[in-house]
Formats: structure tokens, sequence, C-alpha cells
């Protein structure tokens, strides 16, 4: 067995045998009715689009519809995660359609992403291989694009201009994924391709639509909105892992970190925040996440992590993104040095020290 210091670290797989049992069979069916929520948020963004561009809305309302498209992006973004994971239909064509039209806002080919979400993240979640991991001290030393990425752009060592991380994270990543995935072995040479040409698709339908409405009507319906999806977004991309220690092993109760929302949010994103639960059921639908919580925090109460959302944002925010170690963060322009969230553990603290204000909620 492996250890993280004195913390033994478990696969997927053993946390699976544990509580399949335990939930109920029609867990592991799709969960079909979920798909209605595709032609809801296409027509909230169609009638906003058009309020817009065609019915001539009063200017003072035009920020108000680009939240109102904004949400519907992030929401179809959510359906084309559980769907490309199997949550909503088995069908592989109908995941990949479904698919593409819930990442059509990032235009995110379908392909692109379970190669690299899918396969690559999931199977080495904060493991060195893992694309969307932070990077250790080493690689931060010797990659000059990895330390221009980091100090300039990375929600961390208090910089405000992190901020940039939230707006524009998703599309930024994404795009470094699709020129970047044949190389990292993650797509084959014609595979990159056929994703490259789903992404030009994309690209081609809100091109069409920039010259159909105007300069000023697309930063509305389109620039703006898609602001508002990629904050959306990354507020629990980023919260998902980054104050994680890394690990030797894929074991998600170490690796991983839910966050809690409101429950209209909740409900808004799709469950998105119980992100433990998901790396240990990933083709599991989200609508079932609250019972794999139970268990987990009955069955390893002390393993188990959670935060605010809004907690784990201020605590990216104030602490290092780059790893000296597997369980200490760091930020290499200051010398501060974080603690990861380990188990049992208090709040994150900094090197002054720290406290997140709404202590760690480490379930027990």
């Amino acid at each position: 067995m492996k250890y993280l210091g004195d913390v033994p670290l478990y696969t997927r797989a053993h946390y699976a045998r544990v509580l399949t049992p335990q939930l109920p069979k029609q867990a592991f069916e799709p969960a079909r009715s979920r798909l209605l929520l595709v032609p809801m948020w296409l027509a909230l963004i169609a009638t906003a689009m058009l309020a817009i561009a065609v019915w001539g809305a009063p200017w003072f309302v035009w920020p108000l519809l680009s939240v109102v498209i904004g949400v519907s992006f992030a929401g179809l973004t959510f359906i084309g995660h559980e769907v490309l994971h199997g949550g909503m239909t088995r069908g592989r064509k109908r995941q990949h359609v479904i698919g593409f039209i819930g990442f059509l806002p990032f235009v995110v080919s379908p392909r692109l992403w379970t190669a690299w979400h899918n396969r690559a993240h999931h199977a080495h979640t904060n493991l060195p291989e893992d694309p969307d991991a932070y990077p250790s001290l080493d690689r931060y030393r010797t990659e000059r694009a990895t330390r221009f990425a980091v100090d300039a752009f990375s929600l961390g060592g208090r910089r405000w201009r992190g901020v940039l991380s939230l707006i524009l994270g998703f599309t930024v990543q994404s795009t470094h994924q699709l020129v970047s995935a044949h190389e990292k072995g993650m797509l084959s040479r014609q595979q990159q391709w056929f994703a490259i040409g789903e992404t030009m698709l994309g690209v081609l339908f809100w091109g069409t639509l920039a010259w159909l409405v105007g300069f000023v009507p697309f930063v509305f319906v389109f620039v703006i909105p898609l602001l508002l999806a990629n904050a959306m977004v990354m507020a629990f991309i980023l919260t998902n892992h980054s104050l994680s220690p890394r690990v030797e092993i894929n074991d998600p109760l170490i690796s991983g970190l839910s966050v809690t929302t409101p429950r209209w949010y909740d409900l808004l994103t799709l469950g998105f925040g119980y992100h433990v639960e998901h790396h240990l059921f990933p083709a599991l639908s989200t609508r079932y996440a609250p019972q794999v919580r139970d268990l987990v925090e009955q069955t390893w109460p002390e393993r188990y992590k959670s935060l605010p959302l809004r907690a784990a944002l201020r605590a990216l925010h104030r602490t290092g993104r780059v790893y000296k170690d597997a369980i200490t963060l760091c930020d290499p322009r200051t010398g501060g040095e974080f603690p990861t969230l380990m188990p049992g553990a208090p709040a994150v603290t900094t090197s002054e020290p720290m406290v997140v204000p709404e202590a760690a909620v480490f379930a027990a």
C-alpha cells in the first residue's frame, strides 16, 4: 500500500467496491429526463439573442439578457460534461451530438473533451500526467511558458489579475489542449485533425452569427456571455483539485475536493460541486451524487473533504499554485509555502498565517 505522509492511499476501484452495493440499481441507469434541459437552455439562448439582435430590446436590458445567455451557456456545458460521461444516454453517437451542442459555446470538440477529460484527467487526477494539474516546482523553474502562465494568470498569490483564470480560463485551456493533444498522446494525429475540424465548425457557427448581427450586438450575445460562462465553469474546475495534494495513485478522496453551493445554484450547475462523488462514479448522473456523499461520509468521514465554493475560491486566491512537494503548495516569487488540504486537517493556512473564514467543512 502507498502512503501520503501517514495517510494510506486507495484506488477508485476500492471505494467503488464498497459503495456500489449500497446504491440503488437505478442510479447506474442514464438520467434521460435531464436531456430535456438541452431544449430549455437553447430556447433561452435563442430568445435572448433575438431580443437583442432582432426584436429591438431596449439597450439597458441587454446586460441582463447577456447574463441569461451566459448562464445558459454554462448550463449547456455542464450537460455536455455529464452526457459525454454517459450519465444521460449510453449511445455513443447521441453522446457525441449532444456533447457538441453542450460545448458549442466554448467550441470544444467532444472528441477532444473525451480524450482530455474522461481518459487523461480522470485516470491521472493530480498525478504528474494530469493535464489539468498545476506544475511542480522543478517544472516551474525549467519551463518559461509554465512560469508565465502561473505568474501572469493563475488564481493565487493574492494576485487580482488571477481573475483572468476565471473569465478566460476554460477557453484558453481548451485551446491549449487541442493544439497539444497529439503531442501529449491524448489523440492520434488523425483524431486531432477531426477534433480541429469540429472546433472550426463551432468557430464558423459563431463567426456567421457575428456577421449576421453586427459587432456591438455580438458582444452582448456572445462575448460577455462567454466570459460569464467561463467564470461559472472555472470556479468549479479550479477548486476541484488545486488545493489538494499530488498523489501517486488515483485516490479521489485525497486528490479531490467537493464544494457546496446554495441549492438553487446547485440545480443550475447540475450538481457539479459534488466532484469527489463524480470521480468515484464518473458515469453516474450527479442526480445521485448526494446519496454517494452520504455513504462516503458514513464510511470514510475522516477522508472526505468539502468546502463552500466561496471559501475554496478565497483559499485559491491566497495560496500558491506551484507544488513544492506532494503536500506543499508554494509561491516561488515570494517564497510563501502553504499546506494542501489533507484529510482531517484544519482550514488551509498561509505562511502569515491565514485561516479561511468559513473554516473547512471536513464532514465528520
